[in-house]
């Protein structure tokens, strides 16, 4: 939802900027301004000295600036820390067949993801994050391999033992995962 929300309101906002400013570009070009544009040539100033001032005498003006100021602003922290907030599974539904159901932590999956992913032979480093629902979620692993590790028999065991125990002991239909191998940085080899 905040994904769709975030993409529809960068578009309006993008496209609300492209027009008034290719309009504005384009009139103060020479282009003919349309009847219904409030600048009628390119010397014409944004806002006149009778525009900028027209309510400043009434007492409803600067409290209603202020007001939409404060919404806009609130607006713009809650959009920021919605985007940066960390999408983090915290807790599973496990099916415990008695049609009640079990919440297991988060976290303490992750860990069993981590200590598995750990312990396989060429791994020195495992990340793992829960993302998704509590009915289907998914798991975002990262491996730092080893150098001379093969990638692709690295990738069959994190499938078939750490994932594979994951998805059966929260008793998931399946576990998507999006795995993500890196190499470690090593000295080059002296070939004698």
């Amino acid at each position: 939802m905040l994904r769709t929300v975030n993409r529809v309101l960068i578009a309006v906002v993008g496209l609300v900027l492209l027009v008034v400013g290719g309009s504005v570009l384009a009139v103060g070009l020479g282009a003919p301004a349309p009847s219904w544009w409030i600048h009628h040539g390119c010397d014409d100033v944004l806002l006149d000295d009778s525009e900028r001032t027209r309510w400043e005498g009434d007492g409803w003006w600067w409290p209603t600036v202020l007001a939409v100021l404060a919404v806009l602003v609130l607006l713009a922290l809650w959009w920021l820390t919605a985007v940066l907030r960390r999408r983090r599974l915290s807790e599973v539904l496990v099916d415990t067949g008695d049609g009640e159901g079990a919440l297991l932590r988060g976290r303490a999956l992750e860990g069993v993801l981590v200590g598995e992913a750990a312990g396989m032979d060429g791994v020195q480093r495992a990340q793992a994050r829960l993302t998704g629902g509590q009915t289907a979620p998914e798991v975002r692993v990262r491996l730092l391999l080893e150098p001379h590790v093969d990638p692709a028999t690295t990738l069959e065991h994190l499938t078939d033992e750490p994932l594979a125990h994951a998805r059966r002991s929260a008793g998931l239909e399946s576990l998507p995962a999006e795995v993500r191998l890196r190499g470690a940085r090593h000295r080059a080899e002296r070939v004698s």
